[in-house]
């Protein structure tokens, strides 16, 4: 009989989907369940559905609700992590102020300038999560949910907080991969590792025949390109099928939403096909239907069969020893070998009684981990400069992000992560009086000659062919 503490519960969708998974797993019954936030009227909804779903199935369990984070953790035997700092008026400035100076994000959670500063809103909530879990409930399984998952988890590993990240992506490409091959996802056997969200599927067999021939055969018909414009594209060029959709992997990398042409070409369809700010507007439009909703009005009662989510399967192995397997988000100890051992990988992780067990799996090709090397140096900025409150390190994490560092000029850079911090000071006590050192243009006429510039004759460059001078 479980304690389960789920900070940040008034996620509508994340909190709804695994309450039900948790409801639904057999071993949990007799659990508590501490719903907490800063927002009780959140949380009492949040209850009444929970509430609902144990009195129409007759269940045994006991939720309750508190905005007291010390009080749900307290004696905790597993932690869930879901929370959102600065709720839907951050992340609208996520996407917002960024696109003022032309970098055009979809999703804006994960990566680029979004991505940073949800980081960076994020650590000093983390750092006392971390503070509270070692004094309350120092061996309870920390399961995280909180995006940017990579440098979250990050982060997590350099304030001591062991927790592993948890994502959706694999499974849900592995339905798409069945469906792009049609055979059933059960006799699909794969091997997936890289980064959260630029995971690469490096095997998918079946009966011990290779289904990448066929992925690619059909990924050349425009039916099935047209679904996966970016996905689809990056593999025809690389070879492997990723873990994320066109809105996901278009901010991922620099090639894709840099230009007007671009956007057109790869990113035209709706929603989280790529669309300017789809899930700001998503994001929105949930929290008004939640804030204008009786939760109760619109939920039967049932008790559904459970998730694609890994939450519930994980505990259900942690409690009866029964083996499960997942791709976990857990810090570099080697599992991928050509990328930094401080970072945070996605690879295959076992689930059994004596704990979670990630595993090795050696070298990615090598253009396969350049792309996610690409992301781990926006995510291991990101950490430092949210764990420290250095606005320059902020600075240079916003900088190296591939899209940002497509369509601006450094200066242009320093200019928006100035504007953002400035307008999310709210949310980042740590940069307190920190702002980002600005730097003016200088501006050359036309008719300056430059400075002489004195030149070891023995170290002589010539301009014209290049080569040392001897």
């Amino acid at each position: 009989m479980a304690k389960i503490a789920v900070i940040g519960a008034g996620s509508i969708v994340f909190c709804k989907t695994l309450l039900n998974d948790m409801f639904a797993t057999p071993v949990l019954a007799g659990s508590t369940y501490s719903l907490m936030g800063p927002t009780m009227w959140k949380l009492e909804k949040m209850k009444a559905y929970a509430d609902q779903i144990i009195s129409k199935n007759k269940l045994d369990a006991h939720v309750y609700c508190t905005t007291v984070r010390r009080e749900a953790l307290r004696d905790a035997d597993y932690v869930i992590l879901m929370f959102q700092i600065g709720g839907a008026d951050a992340f609208k400035l996520d996407y917002e102020i960024p696109m003022k100076y032309g970098v055009d994000q979809c999703i804006g959670d994960s990566l680029g300038p979004g991505g940073v500063f949800r980081c960076l809103r994020t650590a000093p909530v983390l750092a006392g999560i971390a503070e509270d879990v070692s004094e309350l409930c120092p061996s309870a399984v920390i399961l995280n949910y909180v995006n940017p998952m990579g440098a979250v988890c990050t982060t997590a590993g350099r304030i001591n907080l062991n927790m592993v990240g948890l994502c959706h992506g694999v499974q849900t490409t592995l339905d798409l991969i069945a469906g792009y091959t049609d055979v059933n996802k059960e006799n699909i056997d794969y091997l997936c590792a890289g980064i959260n969200h630029m995971a690469w599927f490096l095997k998918i067999e079946s009966a011990g025949k290779d289904l990448y021939p066929l992925l690619k055969a059909n990924m050349e018909k425009p039916e099935y390109y047209k679904n996966e414009k970016v996905r689809g594209e990056v593999m025809r060029h690389c070879g492997y099928f990723m873990t994320e959709s066109t809105g996901h992997l278009s901010e991922y990398l620099p090639w894709f939403r840099k230009n007007k042409a671009a956007l057109e070409r790869y990113c035209d369809e709706p929603a989280f096909g790529g669309e300017s700010g789809a899930y700001v507007k998503y994001s929105l439009m949930v929290a008004d239907k939640f804030a204008n909703t009786d939760v109760l009005s619109i939920e039967s009662g049932e008790l559904e069969p459970r998730s694609k989510e890994y939450c519930s399967y994980i505990i259900e192995a942690l409690e009866t020893g029964v083996p499960f397997r997942f791709n976990g988000n857990v810090k570099n100890d080697g599992f991928i070998s050509n990328l930094p051992f401080d970072s945070t990988v996605e690879v295959p992780v076992y689930a059994d009684k004596e704990g979670l067990h990630p595993f090795t799996v050696g070298f990615l090709p090598p253009h396969l981990a350049a792309m996610n090397q690409s992301n781990l140096s926006v995510q291991g900025l990101a950490a430092d400069a949210a764990i420290s409150g250095d606005a320059e390190l902020a600075f240079w994490a916003v900088a190296m992000d591939p899209l940002t560092s497509a369509v601006l000029t450094l200066k242009e850079i320093r200019d928006m992560v100035n504007e953002m911090l400035s307008a999310q000071s709210a949310w980042l006590p740590q940069f307190a009086g920190k702002p980002v050192r600005r730097i003016c243009h200088i501006d050359v006429p036309e008719n300056t000659v430059p400075a002489p510039v004195p030149v070891d004759p023995a170290l002589a460059i010539n301009a014209r062919f290049g080569v040392l001078a001897k």
